[in-house]
């Protein structure tokens, strides 16, 4: 069973950024592991008093789709890219020895973001020499994926998927982690904010491919692909 790993700052990155490519491969068969560097909520307002039933929520909701998600321990605003937080990110991707991985694109008005690309980049590349783990190796391909255009700055992608087939599913993942944020039930005919800017992007993206509804990501690497 191959393995995809998306790795994003908070708990709702990946499910903004990529769901219906992590549904899509859940569909496809791999196993799909979403890690996210901040564990810590506790100086996050939204959820206070609720910090543990957060991680508990997302961890279920992705659960229901089946994903696996994990967090680490940092919190908003209050992680660097040191030794300690470089060794924890590269545990996390050594124990999930991933195929494929995604993670968010590096340049962004969020700081949290900004950090957490630097830290997934270091961790996807030499993970390896920083646990001192000489049979793992890297991912074989890498991809970036934008945050919506509130915080995403400078991304032109190269690389579509459609996930028109998975959006009812994605956006309603997306639409119950947002209502649980709010302290509210999940209302499937009042969208959140963040269900709207998504739909929105998706569209987009799709326009740009000939989709109905579309991710779009920028591989690291260039590399020759068969298009014949």
């Amino acid at each position: 069973m191959p393995t995809l790993l998306a790795l994003g700052a908070h708990y709702d990155d990946c499910v903004f950024g990529v769901p219906g490519l992590l549904l899509q491969a859940v569909r496809k068969n791999y196993r799909v592991v979403i890690g996210a560097i901040i564990g810590d909520y506790t100086n996050w307002p939204p959820v206070e008093g609720r910090e543990p039933e957060l991680l508990e929520t997302s961890r279920a909701l992705a659960k229901s789709y089946g994903v696996e998600m994990r967090f680490l321990t940092a919190a908003s605003m209050q992680f660097e890219v040191t030794e300690e937080r470089k060794r924890e990110v590269a545990q996390l991707v050594v124990d999930v020895k991933p195929d494929v991985a995604v993670m968010l694109w590096p340049h962004d008005r969020h700081p949290d973001h900004e950090v957490g690309a630097r830290l997934s980049k270091i961790a996807l590349h030499g993970a390896n020499r920083i646990l001192d783990a000489p049979g793992w190796r890297p991912p074989r391909r890498i991809y970036q994926y934008d945050n919506g255009p509130g915080h995403t700055i400078g991304f032109e992608p190269d690389t579509f998927v459609d996930v028109s087939d998975e959006w009812e599913q994605a956006n309603e993942w997306l639409g119950k982690l947002m209502a649980f944020v709010r302290n509210q039930p999940y209302d499937p005919s009042r969208p959140d904010g963040a269900q709207e800017a998504k739909r929105v992007l998706a569209e987009y993206r799709g326009k740009t491919c000939g989709a109905r509804y579309a991710e779009a990501m920028k591989a690291m690497r260039a590399e020759p692909r068969d298009i014949l």
